[in-house]
């Protein structure tokens, strides 16, 4: 009987490294999900589909508890000045008050943050550990997907490469 409840244990165990440790979060090719938030400064209700409607997004989910995102920071603030992508920021199981003081901090660089202090927004994004970045392009499919901490490398080859280039 015990091994039955073992078996158990170990299975959800290793269904759970897997997914925390994977890098793909949600299929490339599809449709960002339809969700509903609020705005970080005013409180008013986001659809974050409207905010990606005709323009090229990065959206990263980020919090001020996580180190790695702090460690990721100037390199979503590089491509905030570098790129003409729109970044939406998803303030992930934080507070308003944190999350306002990180930005003091290091900087500011996305063009609207969505709050989620539930982690509702993140759990239907697949991330349930923070960052989480998303290439999104003007129809709304997810070109690429990372979780973990934004790189120099990673963007260049899993990123970079899928933004068109201007003329």
């Amino acid at each position: 009987m015990w091994v039955m409840e073992m078996n158990k244990y170990v299975t959800l165990v290793l269904i759970s490294a897997t997914f925390l440790f994977s890098s793909t979060i949600l299929a490339e090719g599809k449709l960002f999900p339809i969700i509903e938030g609020k705005d970080f400064y005013t409180d008013e209700t986001v659809n974050v589909s409207d905010l990606l409607a005709n323009k090229m997004s990065l959206v990263n989910v980020w919090a001020s508890w996580c180190t790695t995102c702090r460690k990721e920071h100037q390199m979503i603030m590089n491509i905030s000045k570098t790129t003409d992508l729109q970044l939406i920021g998803i303030d992930y199981l934080d507070t308003r008050e944190n999350g306002a003081k990180y930005l003091e901090e290091l900087g500011n660089p996305f063009d609207e943050i969505v709050f989620d202090p539930m982690g509702d927004i993140g759990a239907d994004l697949g991330v349930f550990a923070t960052p989480g970045t998303f290439l999104v392009n003007k129809r709304g499919e997810i070109l690429s997907e990372h979780l973990g901490e934004m790189t120099q490398k990673i963007w260049d080859e899993r990123f970079a490469k899928l933004i068109p280039k201007l003329i």
